[in-house]
C-alpha cells in the first residue's frame, strides 16, 4: 500500500507539471524523484516518531498499530523495489485467531522483509540479532512493533529474550519468528539448528509453525542486473501445542530442520 501511494503521488505531480504547466518537460520529469525522496523522507520521519514513543527498556504490554504499519511498510517497499516475485505455500496450515511460533531457515537478510510482507495480517514479529535492534530510529520502532534482539554470545541474555518472547505469545501480544541457525547461511546451505528456539513455544504452550524458504540468497545478485528474483515461502507444517509440549527442544529442533531440508531437496535437487 505504501509503496503504490508513494508511486501514484509521484506520478501524479510529474504528470501535472508536464501537463499543466508551462514548466520544460526535464523538470516534469525531475518533479518525480524529488517527489519520491520528499514522501519517503516524511515517510522516515513518521518513522522516527513512532520509535520516539517507544520504551525499549522493558517488554510491551501491546504492538503499537503505527509501529507495526510503518513495518508492513518498509517491508513492502523493499520487496516492490528488490523485485521480489514471492510464491507463498501451505498459508491455510497458519492459524489467524492464536498467536504462534515461527521457525525459518535463513538465506538472506531479506527473509524477513518476505515474511513480513506476506504475513501482514498474522501479526508476526522477529527475533532478530542486537545491532538491527540498536539501529536509531528503526530500531525502536521495530521493539513497538514486537520484534527483540538476541545475544547469541551470553546465554543468560539469550534465556531473557527467549522467555520475553514467550511470553509475548502467551498473552496474545503477537506471534514470534526466529531463524534457529542462528545466524544466515552464507551459500543457502542448511545450518544445524539451536534447539533453545524451540522453548519459545515449549514455555508460551502454542504451537510451531515450519516454514521453508528458498530463493532469497540470489536477490542480491539478481538486484544488481535489474533481474527479479523468485522467492519462495512455504508452510510446511504447523505442529500442535500439544505434541510440542511432549517433544524435547532438540527433538523438535532436528524434525523442523528435516522437514525443511527435505522440501529444499525436493525443490532445488
Amino acid at each position: 500500500m505504501l509503496t503504490f501511494f508513494i508511486l501514484a503521488v509521484s506520478t501524479l505531480v510529474s504528470l501535472s507539471v508536464i501537463l499543466f504547466t508551462s514548466a520544460p518537460i526535464w523538470l516534469g520529469l525531475l518533479a518525480f524523484p524529488a517527489t519520491f525522496l520528499l514522501i519517503v523522507a516524511g515517510f522516515m520521519a513518521v518513522v522516527a516518531l513512532a520509535g520516539a514513543g517507544v520504551d525499549n527498556t522493558k517488554p510491551i504490554e501491546r504492538v503499537s498499530p503505527l509501529c507495526r504499519r510503518c513495518c508492513d511498510g518498509i517491508a513492502g517497499f523493499l520487496c516492490f523495489f528488490g523485485l521480489f516475485r514471492i510464491e507463498l505455500r501451505g498459508l491455510e496450515k497458519l492459524p489467524k485467531d492464536q498467536c504462534i511460533l515461527l521457525v525459518s531457515n535463513h538465506r538472506s537478510a531479506v527473509d524477513p522483509m518476505v515474511m513480513a510482507k506476506t504475513l501482514k495480517d498474522y501479526n508476526v514479529a522477529f527475533v532478530s540479532k542486537l545491532s538491527n535492534m540498536a539501529l536509531p530510529a528503526l530500531g525502536r520502532m521495530a521493539y513497538g512493533a514486537g520484534f527483540l534482539g538476541i545475544d547469541r554470545e551470553n546465554d543468560r541474555n539469550a534465556l531473557k529474550t527467549i522467555l520475553t518472547a514467550a511470553g509475548y505469545i502467551k498473552k496474545g501480544i503477537c506471534s514470534v519468528c526466529i531463524y534457529p541457525e542462528g545466524t544466515r547461511s552464507r551459500d543457502g546451505k542448511l545450518l544445524e539448528f539451536h534447539a533453545g528456539s524451540f522453548k519459545i513455544a515449549q514455555k508460551a504452550g502454542a504451537p510451531i509453525a515450519v516454514v521453508c524458504s528458498t530463493g532469497t540468497e540470489k536477490v542480491s545478485g539478481n538486484l544488481r542486473r535489474l533481474r527479479s528474483t523468485r522467492v519462495g515461502m512455504d508452510i510446511l507444517e504447523l505442529i500442535p501445542a500439544e505434541t510440542v509440549k511432549a517433544m524435547g527442544s532438540a527433538e523438535l529442533a532436528e524434525y523442523s530442520r528435516r522437514l525443511i531440508a527435505d522440501r529444499i531437496a525436493e525443490l532445488e535437487g
